[in-house]
């Protein structure tokens, strides 16, 4: 076998050699792998060998690399459902995984003219602005900004800032239950803020929502954009209540 098919042979070898890895159990979804010079040192072989064994893993979904920080194992979409009362805590809890919430703005400022329209507010009405990042077992899935009527809920940025919950803190502010009115999707892509935010290499295909809630008498109370990670997460979307 000539020098070009032994690299052949051995870049497939490396291959199998983590597919198996990772049938054992040794690296969970999620979990990063080895660097390249690590691998490289393990199986005795250059990094342009290594390198290929990785790129046909990616090729077969089977891991992913994240620009700047290395090559992970894919883990499984989590499924999140959208229907009449989506709520992202439920959600997570009902996969099995720990939810949590990390704020990256909390302010109140002037409506602008979308978020008047959807609140059913007059142009600049003040609105507290919740933006963040909603994370799934350490792992983040979601861009988060929810806008609601200032004057209507004055203590809710207070009360978002200790709760970290939507539903929560609406209950600190006497409303005790709300419900998607609508939900729009669509697909975009990830700019090099909402990619450092969800750890993907910028241009990452992200879905997105916008939605609207209301309260028992359909008056507006959130409007709501979420971009997620497309690699993490699979939407359901549902007609009626389960």
């Amino acid at each position: 076998m000539d020098e070009t098919g032994n690299q052949a042979a051995l870049w497939a070898s490396i291959r199998d050699a983590l597919e198996a890895d990772l049938a054992a159990g040794l690296y969970a979804p999620g979990d990063k792998l080895p660097s390249e010079a690590q691998l490289a040192a393990r199986f005795c072989a250059n990094r342009h060998t290594v390198r290929r064994a990785l790129a046909s893993l990616a090729e077969a979904g089977i891991v992913h690399a994240r620009r700047g920080a290395g090559v992970f194992v894919t883990a499984r979409p989590t499924r999140y459902r959208i229907g009449r009362r989506t709520r992202f805590h439920q959600n997570l809890h009902a996969a099995g995984l720990h939810p949590e919430k990390r704020h990256v703005r909390l302010e109140t400022r002037p409506a602008d003219a979308r978020e008047a329209q959807a609140l059913d507010l007059a142009p600049g009405a003040p609105v507290h602005v919740w933006e963040g990042v909603s994370i799934a077992d350490g792992t983040p899935i979601a861009l988060f900004r929810s806008v609601f009527c200032a004057a209507r809920f004055p203590a809710l940025k207070e009360a978002l800032a200790q709760t970290h919950s939507v539903t929560a803190a609406l209950a600190r502010c006497g409303l005790d239950d709300y419900t998607r009115r609508e939900t729009r999707l669509s697909v975009s892509i990830a700019d090099a803020i909402k990619a450092r935010h969800l750890m993907l290499d910028p241009g990452a295909p992200l879905l997105r929502t916008v939605g609207i809630n209301v309260d028992p008498q359909g008056r507006p109370v959130e409007y709501g954009r979420t971009w997620f990670a497309g690699e993490r997460v699979e939407l359901l979307v549902e007609d009626e209540e389960r």
